[in-house]
């Protein structure tokens, strides 16, 4: 059943139609009544279905389709082809009614007031999409409960770091109760220590208000630390729908290799176990000068990710399976 979705997409697809320039000053003059056009597909057949409740990553290289996907989800822009759902309606015919149940934190654009303190940039909001007194109240008490949150909200939003500012981004978010929340690098730039606190926040809103979260991200550590499901696009194309651990089964054989040499540096060396011996791979070490330390690891989710975003996962024959929450393919590489 749709109801118990909170994003349905079916064969979506969207085009754009882009003119062919041509160079120069008199080129550029002949483009102004050029027909010359090529169609260029951004996103081609994406089905998903995001349960709701659910984290999902959605990632892709640079140029993958990502965020034409998401402008599609947010009703910003509407599919050449496919339909889409999101809350039970079609974003872009209902943008209002899509906009009053879904919270953004896009790359570094802030959505509070630069010149006013946090408290005042909340009442806003909370004008904005009407939200009831009592609501409000148990929001900011919520948010009192896991983040210091009482020196920020008299600070004003230029005053703040960016770890604060984006904290700050996420929960103004969060604070209508939105059904789904897009969060778009969300700790991008941040150090160690803030990124585990917003993930921490995240993880908690999410288990407390029961809110869908769709995150783009390159940073692997807020994959491993949030997501349950993974998406994977590439040229528009979706090539993997299914969780971290079912990924990396498919790169089993894959070891890091990190070797401690003299002058205290580490060398790493990714290894695929099933063309390449470990113990080989050593000796050749060894014969160049001494080994300090020997660290074997599994492959890291990164290192998965990065080796299906450079195409080196081509050897292996195209598998399906199928996700727990839906009826997409596991993978297809």
């Amino acid at each position: 059943m749709n109801e118990d979705y909170a994003i349905v997409m079916k064969g979506i697809v969207k085009e754009f139609k882009v003119l062919n320039r041509r160079e120069g000053l008199k080129g550029s003059f002949m483009d102004l009544f050029s027909r010359d056009y090529r169609i260029v597909t951004a996103v081609d057949d994406i089905s998903v279905k995001i349960p709701k409740g659910q984290i999902v990553g959605y990632l892709g290289p640079n140029g993958a389709g990502k965020s034409t996907t998401i402008k599609m989800m947010t009703g910003v822009l509407e599919p050449t082809r496919g339909d889409i759902i999101v809350n039970g309606c079609v974003p872009y015919k209902n943008r209002t009614k899509n906009a009053e149940n879904i919270g953004v934190v896009f790359g570094q654009r802030s959505q509070l007031w630069w010149s006013l303190p946090l408290i005042e940039s909340f009442k806003l909001l909370k004008e904005i999409y009407l939200i009831p007194d009592n609501e409000y109240e148990e929001m900011i008490k919520l948010y009192e409960s896991l983040v210091d949150l009482e020196p920020l909200l008299h600070k004003t939003v230029r005053q703040m770091s960016l770890g604060q500012r984006t904290l700050s981004d996420i929960l103004a978010a969060f604070l209508h109760n939105p059904k789904i929340v897009f969060l778009d690098e969300p700790t991008i730039g941040l150090d160690v220590s803030m990124k585990a606190k917003i993930r921490e926040l995240i993880k908690e809103l999410n288990k407390r208000k029961k809110t869908t979260v769709i995150l783009t991200t390159h940073d692997m550590g807020d994959v491993d630390a949030l997501c349950e499901r993974i998406v994977i696009i590439d040229h528009g194309k979706m090539i993997y729908d299914n969780d971290i651990d079912h990924l990396k089964t498919y790169f089993g054989s894959y070891r890091t290799l990190k070797l401690r040499l003299p002058g205290d540096v580490w060398e790493e060396k990714l290894i695929d176990e099933s063309k390449t011996d470990v113990m080989s791979v050593i000796s050749d070490y060894q014969k160049k000068g001494k080994i300090l330390d020997i660290k074997l690891e599994e492959i890291s989710t990164e290192e998965v990710i990065k080796k299906i975003y450079e195409g080196e996962a081509d050897e292996y024959e195209k598998v399906s399976g199928t996700y727990e929450g839906g009826d997409n393919p596991g993978i297809a590489i």
